[in-house]
């Protein structure tokens, strides 16, 4: 049912078809559980905001992590490409809806 599921229905809205194709629901579940870890182990999300009330956010470090995390906990090899759009649509999911983020692309 994927408007009903809250990451791997709802997140995959936000996912190219062919990026879709190449995940599965528990795969993106784990991928949002790094992603919110990486948050919340890196001090990011208690970075002092610009004057517009934005924080910076390197995507391509979170990209970084969860590849190395999924290899580390034998997820799999995953394309660093294919991962950017899992973190670019994990944006979308209101699981940061209280703070304005600035991606670095």
């Amino acid at each position: 049912m994927p408007g009903r599921c809250p990451y791997g229905g709802v997140h995959q809205n936000y996912l190219p078809q062919e990026v879709k194709d190449k995940f599965t629901d528990e795969e993106l579940y784990y991928f949002l559980d790094v992603i919110v870890e990486y948050y919340a182990n890196s001090g990011i999300l208690d970075a002092a905001p610009d004057k517009d009330g934005y924080i910076e956010i390197d995507q391509d470090k979170i990209v970084d992590y969860v590849v190395s995390q999924a290899r580390k906990d034998k997820m799999g090899d995953f394309a660093a490409e294919d991962i950017l759009w899992v973190v670019r649509a994990s944006w979308n999911t209101g699981s940061l809806s209280e703070r304005k983020i600035k991606p670095d692309f």
